[in-house]
């Protein structure tokens, strides 16, 4: 498989012993499996170790976008527990853009390690006050709230926005930070393990975000 192991909450090297994975920082982790760079063969090895679990893309991909880099969190493919995929273009307004979306169980710690937030899940923001934006996945509108990133570990420019679909929490990081202006209330979300013949059209490649 072209896809290597990681820590899903931070960058240290994680070791296998016996049927365990440990990372010296955060003890037993369900491994985290990304590759060296982003290509169609190695977005197949993603699929088939994220077996059940959405990995969630803007659809259709704007033109001239690619997808940069992805990830799965999970033990073996029939337990996977979070997927990551980053795509990255330009806009007028911002010139180059980097979006990354999380789907993920509690307590997994990706979406959080991504954003630079201290804490594993999104906290006491979402769902306090009215949404500042909805995306649809199938016919789900899922809200989406903003993530504070004021007391983040690493200072970079981004936003963050967060909710809930179908148990799971969803994460949309944006860099710059001004490119959370793209996001729309008609932007749909596709699960690209559902797509088939048309994901041989989608563009792999290109410089994966910093995180």
């Amino acid at each position: 498989m072209s896809l290597t192991a990681g820590c899903p909450r931070c960058p240290t090297p994680i070791a296998r012993v016996d049927e365990r994975w440990s990372c010296p920082e955060h003890g037993d982790v369900a491994p985290l499996w990304r590759p060296a760079e982003s290509s169609y063969d190695a977005f197949a090895d993603h699929l088939r170790a994220s077996v059940g679990f959405p990995t969630l893309i803007p659809w259709p991909v704007p033109p001239g976008w690619s997808v940069t880099d992805f990830a799965v969190v999970g033990t073996d493919p029939e337990r996977a527990r979070a997927t990551m995929i980053a795509c990255s273009g330009a806009s007028e307004l911002d010139g180059p853009v980097d979006l990354i979306i999380v789907s993920e169980e509690a307590g997994v710690g990706l979406g959080a390690r991504i954003a630079g937030t201290r804490h594993d899940d999104p906290g006491s923001e979402i769902s306090a006050g009215s949404p500042m934006a909805k995306v649809r996945i199938d016919h789900q509108a899922v809200p989406l709230w903003a993530v504070s990133t004021s007391n983040a570990s690493s200072e970079w420019d981004r936003s963050v926005m967060a909710g809930e679909a179908s148990g799971r929490w969803l994460w949309l990081i944006f860099h710059p930070a001004s490119a959370m202006l793209l996001l729309r209330d008609d932007w749909i979300l596709r699960d690209l393990s559902e797509v088939g013949p048309p994901l041989l059209e989608l563009p792999f490649g290109g410089p994966a975000p910093l995180w």
